[in-house]
């Protein structure tokens, strides 16, 4: 500090003496010789005061005079300039100093702007010096509404320094607290290898303290503890730790709630593996093969997959359908068919297969008796056929001569959908399945009468 105050005591002195350099050059010798000019002219009559004016020490005394007016008048106006200097400091953090355990404080804001004025030289080292920092002492302060100043301490005396706001209205509310009982989201689990699951999530602190006034902690539905599965490193199957999850306070509407949780941050338990199961593959011919054929065998380079998901959604899974469109098929043909991962799984372990489809000539079978069930009919009701065409059917079997030998007769299903039928007697159609995919069924009589009446 001492340094920089010398540097700028010879700065200003160096700057005087250049100017008085200045003024004696080209004012005070111009003026010299103009008098003397003049008294040249008055002749013997100015002897004396010619005598007395080119005298040194005389010279000496009017060129100071003059310099001194000079240097004044310009040291005023280049001080008048330097003195309107300003700079704005934007976003300077504000702190508040008071008992954080007993109040909570609402109308601080986080930043505001200081604007500095002053000269040049001196603004340079104030913001060299600038801490950066905003205080507000509000320790002596009760519960209640509040209009405090805000501080800026300055190192350099010569800035002035402005705040914008200068002054703000506050709120001081008493701290109270409450405990909640933190739940769990886990999120972004989708950006796990699609063979691997999250099977369970714990944390090692399930009961948060909140604190904060009392309006704000009324307004906190639920606080939740954030699982970013995204943050695992090289997750794979066992036990994994992630530290530092947050604490979101929620209200009912959803939204962020800013108050003061403890702790604000717990670690999480994540238990990882890999549910997965075998299935056959079963291929679905759609459509119809040119007439007067047939299907005599169906062959998959894949015969079975191995499916990855939920427990509940592998539970439910006895096969993988893979349907290839026949229409019109002429003659024996391979195609490749890309392998689609049913809803609710995640992944399976061939993308596609090749499927071989031989044709053989068409023979008819009628397998008589089958009996006609219903079914999904709303559990209020009940139905029954209205006579006896409507209990059984003939279905009438199409395939090649060793498909037709192979039929069970006991896997052929006559059903009629009932969903959404209520009381009366309807009119509905038959549809016949079979297990060999190769054969086609089709039912002799293809609608019945059932009545439906309450339970």
């Amino acid at each position: 500090m001492k340094k920089n105050k010398k540097r700028r005591t010879r700065k200003a002195f160096l700057f005087i003496r250049a100017i008085i350099r200045l003024i004696d050059k080209k004012i005070v010798t111009p003026i010299t010789k103009f008098i003397l000019l003049i008294t040249d002219k008055m002749g013997r009559r100015t002897d004396k005061f010619e005598r007395w004016l080119v005298r040194k020490n005389t010279l000496i005394f009017i060129s100071l005079i003059i310099a001194i007016v000079a240097f004044f008048n310009i040291d005023k106006r280049t001080t008048s300039l330097l003195d309107s200097y300003a700079e704005v400091l934007y976003n300077q953090k504000v702190e508040a100093i008071y008992n954080t355990e007993t109040y909570v404080v609402e109308g601080i804001p986080e930043t505001v702007d200081v604007t500095l004025i002053g000269r040049k030289i001196d603004m340079y080292l104030a913001k060299q010096s600038s801490n950066g920092t905003v205080t507000i002492d509000i320790s002596k302060l009760k519960a209640g509404t509040h209009k405090v100043t805000l501080n800026y301490k300055g190192e350099v005396d010569s800035v002035q320094y402005k705040l914008d706001p200068g002054s703000i209205n506050i709120n001081i509310y008493p701290k109270v607290s409450t405990t909640k009982i933190a739940t769990i989201d886990t999120i972004n689990k989708e950006r796990l290898d699609t063979k691997l699951s999250v099977s369970q999530v714990t944390i090692d602190k399930e009961e948060i303290i909140i604190k904060g006034a009392e309006h704000t902690i009324n307004r906190v539905a639920n606080v939740r503890a954030l699982v970013d599965i995204s943050k695992l490193v090289d997750p794979e199957v066992g036990v994994m730790t992630l530290e530092n999850v947050p604490i979101i306070a929620y209200d009912n509407d959803g939204k962020v709630v800013d108050i003061e949780m403890v702790p604000s941050k717990v670690t999480a338990t994540i238990n990882i593996d890999s549910p997965h199961k075998e299935v056959p593959v079963k291929v679905i011919p759609k459509g119809e093969v040119q007439f007067g054929k047939a299907i005599s065998s169906i062959t998959s380079s894949e015969t079975k997959v191995t499916v990855y998901g939920e427990e509940s959604a592998l539970a439910k899974i006895e096969y993988l359908p893979v349907e290839v469109d026949v229409t019109n098929l002429s003659e024996n043909k391979t195609f490749t068919v890309s392998l689609q991962t049913p809803t609710g799984l995640r992944e399976l372990s061939a993308k596609n297969t090749k499927i071989t489809i031989s044709l053989g000539e068409e023979e008819t079978k009628e397998i008589n008796d089958i009996m006609i069930e219903t079914i999904n009919l709303d559990s209020n009701y009940k139905a029954a056929a209205i006579g006896a065409a409507s209990i059984k059917t003939t279905v009438i079997v199409k395939g090649t001569k060793e498909v037709l030998k192979s039929i069970d007769e006991s896997k052929i299903k006559a059903i009629v959908d009932l969903t959404g039928y209520t009381e009366g007697d309807h009119e509905v159609t038959i549809t016949v399945t079979g297990d060999d995919v190769k054969a086609t069924y089709t039912p002799k009589t293809t609608k019945i009468k059932i009545r439906i009446t309450k339970k």
